[in-house]
């Protein structure tokens, strides 16, 4: 699923980045493009956000995912048909973006809060290790996928990923069913949505880890702007853009596979507060990079930085959370990944069209460290935190709440 999605996504930019600039508009105009897409698929997840996730612990999670994969598949079959008639336009590809976000609403609670349920609690910080590889994986296929196929035939990245996603819902209809969590019965949905926010609220780890990546990436977000780079900056073209993309994906690929194979144990808070700094701290020298090469390495060690981050957090979030409102909590910590990530795409193409690009991801980035060092004051429990072990209460909570 992964790999269809990113291969889907880079295209998408690259089309509505070279549609705006073929028409006549400026770099910073077109950059305005970039920002309304990463908009248009951040809405959804936002204003949906309470809602999922309360499906993802009240209905089958399997199911979820399935018709999520199948939406996202219509949605592939569609701009191949629009990329094949000669009859892709921005409208086209904004309406795929919004259906894009909702999507992504549904799935990411639903396949996050899925996870603890396939594997025990001792193994989870592997397992998400793994998954971050196959994630990873996809995210460094995906835009050579997207960016080399597109030379081939422009309508045929958008096969392939119609493709994938056939392949992604017939393995999640092999999954067995898993134990559906036991939600409070005197609650109605209002009364569970709300009890999932004041979790989050009152657990300052949860809330510390979630709002880090928050700021830190929203900031500092280059991908974006990607294609203004690989088109006006480097003079790299879509080959270009397909290896711009991949860098980052191929350095957190190595990193969760480092991390699958030696877990991180000790020092998690501080470690995951040093990365988020080197990946802000990257990102600026991505910003005023005009050498390929240097580019590429930059790019590289944003990746692994971010993963290392991401391994950290979830770990932190999935073993601090009970199994009963797994997919509540999921789906706050998925909208604050959609706003650093498609909100952050909005700001940064914003941010671009007002400064310039260049100047728009050296701000970002500097952006990231300062968020580095509020956060260390803000929460010291994130400075403090030492293992993945969970408090008591964490424990009793899901003792409690024993599955049905």
């Amino acid at each position: 699923m992964t790999l269809a999605q990113y291969a889907m996504l880079l295209i998408i930019g690259w089309q509505a980045y070279n549609i705006a600039r073929d028409s006549g508009m400026s770099v910073a105009t077109a950059s305005g493009q970039l920002a309304l897409i990463g908009l248009l698929q951040f809405a959804p997840l936002f204003l949906l956000t309470p809602f999922v996730g309360l499906a993802a612990d009240k209905y089958d999670r399997r199911n979820l995912g399935r018709l999520t994969v199948l939406m996202q598949l219509v949605c592939a079959a569609i701009l191949v048909w629009a990329t094949w008639q000669g009859a892709m336009s921005i409208a086209i590809l904004f309406s795929i973006a919004v259906l894009l976000g909702i999507a992504r609403a549904f799935a990411g609670p639903a396949l996050s809060a899925l996870a603890p349920n396939l594997v025990p609690k001792t193994t989870l910080p592997n397992s998400i290790a793994l998954s971050s590889i196959a994630w990873q994986v996809g995210m460094i296929v995906g835009p050579a996928i997207g960016g080399y196929f597109y030379v081939i035939e422009p309508a045929l990245p958008y096969a392939v990923a119609t493709g994938l996603f056939a392949v992604s819902a017939t393995a999640l209809s092999l999954i067995s069913k898993v134990p559906q969590p036991a939600l409070r019965k005197d609650q109605r949905p209002i009364g569970q949505i709300i009890d999932g926010l004041h979790y989050v609220w009152q657990n300052k780890m949860v809330l510390g880890t979630i709002t880090l990546d928050l700021f830190a990436v929203f900031l500092a977000g280059a991908t974006a702007l990607f294609p203004v780079y690989a088109r006006d900056i480097l003079e790299v073209g879509a080959t270009g853009l397909s290896q711009l993309a991949m860098a980052p994906a191929v350095g957190a690929a190595l990193t969760a596979l480092f991390f699958s194979i030696r877990p991180l144990r000790y020092n998690v808070g501080p470690k995951m507060l040093w990365a988020v700094f080197i990946f802000g701290l990257a990102t600026i020298i991505f910003g005023f990079s005009t050498s390929m090469p240097l580019s590429l390495a930059m790019l590289f060690i944003v990746g692994a930085a971010d993963m290392f981050s991401v391994y950290i957090r979830q770990s932190l979030i999935q073993l601090h959370t009970p199994d009963d409102k797994r997919g509540r909590v999921s789906s706050v910590s998925l909208m604050t990944i959609s706003a650093s990530n498609e909100f952050g795409d909005f700001f940064s193409g914003s941010l671009a069209f007002i400064i310039g690009p260049v100047a728009a991801v050296v701000t970002g980035g500097a952006g990231a460290i300062i968020t580095v060092a509020l956060w260390s004051r803000l929460f010291p429990v994130l400075r403090t935190t030492k293992t993945f072990d969970p408090p008591d209460e964490v424990l009793m909570a899901k003792a409690d709440h024993p599955r049905e």
